[in-house]
């Protein structure tokens, strides 16, 4: 059976090398975007080549209505989505003392409040298939901390909570709901940091390096394959060791 995935924030970076492990596996795979209508498209591009049936979608996760919207055009072209992956995340960093009130609220409507629209919204046809698999990508910040980042921290913390409600919710129903956490990753974001600071998270991260998208992506496809069926309300991190005994 060729099931239908849908990722956000999948027009580059993690999100992108997830489309493709998804793609990869002979999935359709819905790739949604906020505002970078060219990168989706590349994204689809590089998920055709890797086997896949691909739709690029722009969708705001902060806005219910659009929410819904993306998943109705979903259904009409690929059908109904039976597994998720909430990627779609932004930063708007400052210090706590500085922090202004639109700062915190982007941060959490985008990363936290966005992947409780897509779930909600996805889980009544997951239902009723009694099958489904949803990822929520947290961070290493979310349970470490990062300083400067205390909305970042604050709504990757909240995934690992609102995931495992979830779980807990949907797992009669065949339904699994899992985290991945991935630690610094060689993206455009961390491409553009100073030669300093990939120094002190060489030297901090154990395995001495920084991960790749395509390293968190391999974690999902197992979390969304049937082979992880008997894994749900997980926090899986892929981030060399970095957040070890929290």
């Amino acid at each position: 059976m060729t099931r239908t995935a849908l990722v956000t924030g999948a027009s580059r970076g993690i999100g992108r090398a997830i489309a493709v492990q998804l793609g990869a596996a002979g999935l359709r795979v819905a790739c949604c975007y906020a505002s970078d209508a060219a990168g989706a498209d590349e994204t689809c591009r590089a998920v055709f080549e890797a086997g896949g049936e691909a739709h690029a979608v722009a969708v705001d996760v902060g806005d219910p209505d659009a929410v819904d919207a993306a998943f109705t055009d979903v259904e009409e072209k690929l059908g109904p989505v039976e597994i998720l992956v909430n990627n779609a995340g932004v930063t708007a960093d400052g210090l706590i003392a500085r922090m202004r009130e639109e700062q915190w609220a982007i941060v959490l409507q985008t990363n936290l409040t966005g992947a409780f629209h897509t779930i909600r919204r996805a889980t009544p046809k997951m239902m009723r298939g009694r099958w489904g698999r949803i990822v929520n990508v947290s961070s290493v910040s979310g349970h470490i901390g990062a300083p400067g980042q205390a909305n970042y921290s604050a709504a990757k913390a909240g995934l690992v909570g609102l995931t495992r409600a979830v779980a807990r919710e949907l797992a009669s129903r065949g339904i699994t709901c899992n985290v991945v956490a991935p630690g610094p990753i060689v993206t455009a974001m961390t491409d553009g940091m100073p030669a300093e600071w990939h120094g002190v998270m060489e030297a901090t991260v154990p395995l001495g390096r920084l991960g790749t998208p395509e390293e968190v992506a391999a974690v999902v496809g197992f979390l969304t394959s049937d082979a992880a069926g008997y894994v749900t309300g997980a926090v899986v991190p892929v981030d060399g060791g970095l957040g070890m005994g929290h």
